[in-house]
């Protein structure tokens, strides 16, 4: 389940990187950027149907600000040649778990 909601940046961001040319910096950034619509587009009609719980969810929300806040602070401070080995690295063990 965990992987579903990295799906975008686990598409998007090699394909920035590779067909658009962008930085690992601008590809994560604009994949976040692009999954934005789709978020809140899809999070009005799980609420509209009562698919999910909405105190969770706040929850939820705030610690992914929080983690935004830091990742975003952290990837300006990374060389892209990590961001590079992490992001490979974070694909192997996905693509791992998904066999399982």
């Amino acid at each position: 389940m965990v992987y579903l909601l990295h799906g975008g940046g686990l598409i998007l961001v090699p394909v920035f990187t590779k067909i658009f040319h962008t930085t690992e910096k601008e590809s994560r950034a604009t994949s976040v950027f692009c999954m934005l619509p789709m978020v809140v587009a899809s999070s009005v009609f799980y609420y509209q149907n009562k698919y999910f719980d909405i105190w969770l969810g706040i929850k939820c929300a705030i610690g992914g600000i929080i983690g935004g806040i830091i990742g975003a602070k952290l990837l300006n401070k990374m060389n892209n040649k990590y961001i590079k080995i992490l992001f490979v690295i974070f694909l192997i063990i996905a693509s791992i778990k998904l066999f399982k």
